[in-house]
């Protein structure tokens, strides 16, 4: 007997044979191993209790390895009893000690094969053997050697060529097999379900994933896990650089799943599997796509996900990369559903939104999601659940306009939606914050209380029946005997109307008579001219022919006269028989075999004197097909759209067959998307991404010159149904109710349409709501849920078991009842109007027929036509009583007219208002944020913008220090705006520039002062001196622009040899003296004195070197110790002030310098006021160094400003005057 072993390939299911030919020898019973790549056959049927065929737990890894290294396989195998382990290779023996060695260790359990000082020649694929009484078990194992020197270019492809053959050859499996291959596990073993959840859950969900397996050693789990972890981690490596962010599978608001892997491939050709309990499940890689799984990568993210989900989806999900597993993930969905759905709510703004439900059965989180956004507690959110968690609230906090939209709530695969509609408040002041109200809207409308509690009676109810019948069954249980086991059944027949289809022979000889069928030879030789007398010779001679094993043949040649002639058969005489009969009819001689068999095939020949000719004769068989393998192939193969389809056919070895497929009677050929493998013994056919067209009759052709034969399959492609078919109809329409009619789609996607799905949408809304199922059999829907008034558009689904059709939507909106127009608003009235603006406003229709009004339309007329044009379409009303019309030309007369919205459409139209001008009203000019003061370096134009506004349009002067312009200077009035432009500015054309703007109304001025200036020269040389110990004062000329520019200043910066840095010491200083302090003695200074004004510094002007010994003052002691010498003295004024006369509005520094020791104290005055807490008056003192900020002066800041410094020894004061211009 032929012991067939199922085949798991990557198709669905219904593809492909279920058995394989092991090469027509009967050697045992192939067995699927948890680990990739093995091969097991069992020797027996029935395995005794307790035994076990070898199986390889872990299996040698392919090895690259360089010249002359240390090479070795490990592998670790199982069985009971124990397995023998041996070694092989292809290409040689593995018996010198020297070059391979075995070894076992007792303690790891594993069996290692070692080749020290690997050399090129034993470059080979290897063989390793676990045997048993009870099985064998086979893995193969790739060993490259990389030669050093020329060669290694050359070993590297080797290497390559055999490590890519050799994988095309792996079967892909799941580690975790499906539930129909699973064994049956022995009291303590571990489902390996537990170690791939572990591999990929994070360490905060060991404890539930052990408690839910029943692991309560967790120090055996850790180190297990941890070995394994690094078995697992070496696998990965082969394909992945990193794997992170694993995130196990979660629901979405779409009734949809997903989990998410970040991984770096090696090589990003490599192919990906998905499987679900340890099956293979086709994808997509785009989201569009009728298939309910896809899987998208976008950059280093892949990111599974599933649609449209159902109970049975429910299980272990698997990503790997070739046959290494990257991440496992489990997929649970409780058995819960929604008793009271969430319902629409609308609120008013600055109030709170409430969403409640009641589920069928305890659970203590739902996920809450507000437009497709995952929703938790919060500042903006609370989310309540019930002490016995079948109540869900979620509370939408401080309700904005911007909250609204749909929000949903999931529980496990189910879930419901509702809108949130936020209504502004219209009673809050324009421009400020409405006060929040303390109020809640929404709610389901039923005592959710009194549900649950039902609901609760219920729960309690199923339970206690469920003890009852746990508790029944186990004392029938312990009460009954223990069963006998029955006898065998006896085999029966098969019936008659149960027998196997029988394949359709077509045969194809040459000429087939009647009775008895006789396959008679024509000559394919010349026949030679001239008339029949002379010498005898040939006319028809034999050729080679064919046929059939059992049916009569017949050879005959003709001559042009009456002769005798012999009959030789590959070289023997043939004599007349019982199965061979030899005639002559006049010039003919006929050959007859009754019945042929493999026995008559030969060369046969008829010789007459030295006429001869010659024909081979074979004898065969027309084609077969196996019964078993018939039955197989004709069952019909079911598929999905996107999902590849597989046919095989096994046949029994001939030559000279052709085999061909058919689709539908024509003939499928290899390319595309068909692919046809022909082995000597089957063949094959894969059809990929099929769709619903590729569904049909799939044949199957065996030909050779005997015959031919057929074998017969069908391709069913399910899909979703077709859309239905329309147009809709209304049926009829009333102010409760509106019914209408659709008709069945053309196409059902192979499968009955079970149901149709009717949805509706408000007209002005863009939510769709379901309003629920319709059987098969009805093709109408009366909705009894309308509005008087309001339009509705309808959209029909229809369902089968693979999904939802495409919508089949109403072409207009249907109206319940008649149409309802509203009265006519007030006319408009024109509250305010520009050249570009007419502000209008008027008042609501006393009369709006009971039906309630959701905006105006609002037209215009221009009064030199009759032409009246609508400002807003009727789909965007004017929701308020007021509007600006912006769409208006200048200086042109207008007529205004309104109507009424509500849900009919637009109602009668206003009076028409006032007529009204677009036109500016009068106004005096003014400038529009002017700019006082503008650098310009000289030699660049100078440019002055003002903006200006009046009407009528301003006449726009210039002025330059109270006097005309110069013509050279340019002056460009536009539209609202006045420029001056002066080409090549010089320092003669600093100046303040006033703008004067006159028209009816009244007239205004600016002044814009612009200085033309330059980056300021070097300061002169520069002087230092010591009068006091660690202090320098530091003298410089004044730069050539001081006396040009009054708002140049200085800056000094300082080098010491200690740091090699310049630091700037000081700012803004006016005088041309400085004290430096803090200065050491062995150390040198440098100084450098910089210039600076609007435009920048100038270059710097260097000190001489300043240091120990160098330009240091000598102070005589007159014979007095230097501990006796006093540095004490009055205040003095080393720097006055100077006088200043800023215009109004420009900023302002004073400065002078002060000495004295102690150090005094330094006060402002203003008319002999102080003003050194005076926020307007920004005062520094730095190392004598006193300032004085303002940065815009005013007219009260004129007057007399004093320095008054006060020590102990005394005090000194200087003084200067403000005079502030206009």
């Amino acid at each position: 007997m032929l012991r067939r072993s199922k085949v798991m390939d990557g198709t669905a299911t219904g593809q492909g044979p279920d058995a394989e030919n092991l090469n027509g020898k009967e050697v045992g019973i192939k067995k699927k191993s948890r680990v990739p790549g093995v091969m097991i056959i069992q020797f027996i049927e029935t395995m005794p209790e307790g035994k076990s065929h070898p199986d390889f737990t872990r299996k040698p890894i392919a090895l690259t390895i360089q010249e002359g290294k240390f090479a070795f396989f490990k592998a670790i195998v199982t069985g009971d009893p124990k397995p023998t382990v041996t070694w092989s290779r292809n290409n040689g023996d593995v018996s010198d000690t020297s070059r391979y060695q075995t070894k076992y260790d007792p303690n790891s359990d594993e069996h290692t094969f070692e080749m020290p000082n690997v050399m090129p020649d034993q470059a080979d694929t290897y063989k390793c053997f676990a045997i048993n009484e009870y099985g064998q078990a086979t893995v193969t194992v790739v060993l490259n050697v990389i030669e050093v020197g020329f060669k290694k270019a050359k070993a590297l492809q080797q290497a390559e060529e055999a490590t890519g053959n050799f994988t095309t050859v792996l079967k892909r499996k799941s580690k975790i097999r499906p539930k129909s291959e699973q064994h049956e596990r022995k009291d303590g073993e571990i489902d390996p379900k537990f170690w791939e959840l572990l591999l990929s859950a994070d360490k905060k969900d060991y404890e539930r994933i052990c408690t839910e397996f029943g692991v309560t050693d967790f120090r055996w789990m850790l180190k297990k896990l941890n070995e394994i972890k690094k078995e697992r981690e070496e696998e990965q490596a082969q394909f992945v650089k990193n794997l992170c962010n694993l995130k196990p599978i979660q629901v979405n608001a779409d009734n949809s799943a997903s989990f998410e892997i970040d991984m770096d491939l090696l090589d990003p050709s490599r192919s990906i599997f998905l499987y679900k309990d340890g099956e293979m499940i086709p994808y997509t890689k785009e989201l569009g796509d009728t298939l309910k799984h896809s899987l998208k990568q976008v950059g280093r993210k892949y990111i599974f996900s599933m649609r449209d989900l159902m109970p049975e989806d429910a299980g272990l999900y698997q990503l790997d990369v070739e046959d290494v597993n990257m991440f496992s993930t489990d997929f649970k969905i409780p058995m819960v559903d929604f008793l009271v759905k969430i319902q629409e709510v609308k609120a008013k703004e600055r109030e709170d939104a409430v969403f409640e439900c009641v589920l069928s059965n305890p659970f203590s989180k739902i996920l809450w999601f507000g437009k497709n956004v995952p929703l938790e507690q919060g500042d903006k959110f609370d989310v309540e659940v019930s002490e016995d968690k079948l109540i869900h609230r979620l509370v939408v906090k401080d309700c904005m306009v911007v909250d609204k939209g749909i929000y949903s709530a999931c529980a496990g695969i189910k879930s419901c939606n509702a809108w949130l509609v936020v209504e502004a408040d219209k009673d809050a002041q324009k421009g400020k914050k409405a006060p929040r109200k303390t109020t809640r809207a929404g709610g389901s409308g039923v005592d959710l209380q009194k549900v649950a509690q039902e609901q609760q009676v219920k729960l309690e109810k199923e339970r206690e029946e469920r003890k009852e019948q746990i508790k029944a069954a186990k004392e029938a249980a312990a009460a009954a005997p223990p069963p006998e086991l029955p006898p065998a059944p006896a085999p029966t027949a098969a019936p008659e109307a149960q027998r196997d289809p029988e394949p359709s022979i077509v045969n194809e000889l040459a000429v087939v008579a009647s009775d008895p069928p006789v396959v008679e030879v024509e000559s394919t030789e010349e026949t030679p001219a001239g008339d029949s007398g002379g010498e005898p010779f040939i006319t028809g001679g034999l050729s080679n022919i064919y046929a059939l094993c059992g049916k009569p043949a017949e050879l005959t040649v003709k001559m042009n006269v009456e002769c005798d002639g012999a009959w030789f058969k590959d070289g023997a005489q043939l004599t007349s028989g019982d199965r061979v009969t030899m005639t002559k009819d006049g010039t003919s001689h006929k050959l007859a075999i009754q019945s042929c068999t493999d026995k008559d095939s030969g060369l046969y020949r008829f010789v007459s004197g030295e006429q001869s000719t010659q024909g081979k004769v074979t004898i065969g068989d027309v084609p077969e097909f196996d019964p078993d393998d018939l039955h197989k192939f004709a069952k019909p193969v079911t598929i999905r759209v996107g999902q590849n389809a597989a046919f095989k056919m096994p046949f029994t070895p001939q030559e000279s067959l052709v085999v061909s497929w058919f689709k539908d009677g024509t003939e499928i050929k290899d390319g595309g998307g068909v692919k046809i493998v022909r082995e000597p013994n089957h063949s094959r056919l894969l059809l990929r991404d099929c769709l619903r067209t590729d569904g049909g009759e799939i044949k199957i052709q065996l030909k050779n010159p005997f015959g031919a034969v057929e074998a017969t399959s069908q391709l069913i492609v399910l899909d979703r149904p077709g859309q239905p078919e329309g147009p809709v109809e209304t049926v009829e329409t009333t102010s409760s109710m509106i019914e209408i009619k659709w008709n069945p789609p053309k196409d059902d996607g192979g499968s009955a349409v079970t149901n149709y799905i009717v949805e509706r949408q408000q007209a002005g809304q863009s939510l769709w709501t379901k309003l629920g199922d319709v059987s098969a059999d009805r093709n109408s829907f009366r909705d009894r849920n309308v509005t008087h008034g309001k339009k509705y558009k309808y959209r029909i689904y229809a369902e089968n078991p693979e999904g939802l059709s495409d919508a089949l939507e109403t072409a207009e909106s249907i109206m319940a009842g008649i149409m309802i127009l509203s009265g006519p608003p007030g006319a408009p009235k024109v509250v305010s109007a520009s050249k570009t603006c007419i502000n209008l406003t008027w008042t609501p229709p006393e009369d709006d027929k009971g039906v309630p009004i959701i905006g105006y339309q609002l037209e215009k007329r221009k009064m030199d036509t009759n032409q009246w044009i609508a400002l807003n379409a009727l789909n965007e009303p004017i929701e308020g009583v007021n509007y600006a019309v912006k769409d208006v030309t200048e200086g042109a007369e207008y007529e205004f007219r309104v109507a009424a919205i509500n849900e009919s459409g637009s109602g009668d139209l206003s009076p028409p208002s006032a007529v009204v001008c677009a036109k500016n009203p009068n106004m005096r000019p003014c400038f529009k944020d002017p700019e006082d003061f503008i650098v310009v370096r000289a030699g660049n134009s100078a440019r002055v913008k003002i903006s200006y506004e009046g009407e009528p349009p301003p006449e726009i002067t210039w002025l330059k220090d109270d006097e005309p312009i110069s013509p050279w200077i340019n002056v460009i009035n536009t539209e609202g705006m006045s420029q001056l432009v002066i080409h090549s500015s010089k320092r003669s054309d600093s100046a303040i520039y006033t703008i004067n703007a006159k028209n009816s109304v009244g007239e205004t001025s600016f002044d814009v002062e612009v200085r033309v200036t330059d980056e300021p020269k070097t300061p002169g040389p520069v002087e230092l001196e010591q009068t006091v110990q660690g202090k320098v004062m530091i003298s410089w000329a004044p730069s050539p622009d001081q006396g040009l520019d009054d708002r140049l200043y200085y800056v000094v910066s300082q080098h010491d040899s200690t740091t090699r840095v310049w630091k700037t010491v000081a700012d803004r200083l006016f005088a041309n003296t400085y004290t430096a302090n803090n200065i050491l003695p062995g150390i040198e200074y440098h100084f450098r004195i910089y210039a600076k004004n609007d435009m920048g510094l100038s270059d710097p002007s260097q000190s001489p070197t300043w240091g120990a010994n160098s330009n240091r003052v000598q102070i005589t002691s007159n014979g007095v110790k230097s501990s006796e010498i006093c540095f004490e003295r009055p205040p003095s004024i080393l720097v006055p002030l100077k006088v200043h006369t800023p215009p109004k509005g420009y900023q302002l520094f004073m400065t002078c310098a002060v000495r004295g020791c102690p150090t005094p104290t330094v006060s402002w005055y203003l008319n002999d006021v102080c003003i050194n807490s005076d926020s307007n008056y920004y005062i520094t003192n730095s190392y004598g160094v006193c300032s004085m900020y303002i940065l815009r002066v005013r007219q009260k800041d004129g007057g007399e400003y004093k320095v008054i410094a006060v020590n102990s020894f005394g005090k000194a004061e200087c003084s200067t005057k403000l005079v502030v211009r206009d």
